[in-house]
């Protein structure tokens, strides 16, 4: 199969799934004293967590794009560009673990690194028209995406149950599979829509991580 015919193919799939889901939709942050017993809830602190879980999470979602932008035409620096956004895996786990200890950023660093191997396969498989190993590797993605899910669910159930979790966790991987299908397809425009709904997801995504750290640790948020 064509990679342009295996890219229309994905798109109509990933098109049916998305409107399946609905929009993407962002929701207003919650009040960063909201739900954290009646501990004062110090602005500066909770803005230095919010605006750096925002941070991380555009640097997955950045690093990502430009890496499929890269291996799609056969840049040079697609190594490179690999190389950093690998790095922001352990950016993330190491964001987690003055919250969650050091055992569980490094477990959620390795999830995450194996999220990125993956997807670097199913670019190849979707840039070769391999099917069989597209299908194989997609799988393999989104069970590791449930593994991440279960992974932070677990440390903090109240905030982020995993019947919510992981259907948000589930539309990343949606979402970033339609930008690589338009890339690879030559639809520019789709290209462009599907990057602003993954930017739009990610930030909604890193608010909740915020909202639940400072709801389950007021503490350490405190004046």
């Amino acid at each position: 199969m064509s990679v342009l015919r295996f890219g229309s193919v994905l798109g109509l799939v990933l098109a049916l799934a998305i409107a399946a889901c609905g929009p993407v939709t962002t929701q207003p942050s919650s009040s960063p004293a909201k739900g954290a017993s009646s501990t004062q809830i110090s602005a500066t602190k909770y803005a230095a967590l919010h605006d750096g879980m925002r941070k991380l999470w555009e640097d997955h979602i950045t690093w990502t794009r430009l890496y499929i932008v890269s291996a799609a035409a056969d840049l040079p620096d697609a190594t490179a560009t690999a190389t950093r956004l690998l790095q922001n895996q352990t950016d993330i786990g190491d964001a987690v673990k003055p919250y969650y200890g050091d055992g569980a950023g490094t477990a959620l660093t390795a999830l995450l690194k194996d999220h990125i191997g993956i997807a670097v396969d199913i670019v190849a498989a979707a840039k070769g028209g391999d099917t069989a190993k597209f299908e194989a590797a997609n799988k393999k993605w989104y069970a590791n995406m449930d593994d991440i899910s279960a992974l932070l669910s677990s440390a903090n159930p109240r905030s982020w149950p995993l019947a919510q979790l992981q259907p948000m966790m589930r539309m990343h991987l949606d979402l970033t599979l339609a930008e690589a299908s338009a890339r690879l397809h030559g639809d520019w425009a789709a290209d462009v829509s599907a990057y602003e709904q993954v930017h739009v997801h990610i930030l909604q995504l890193a608010d909740e991580l915020t909202n639940g750290i400072v709801t389950q640790f007021p503490e350490k948020f405190s004046d």
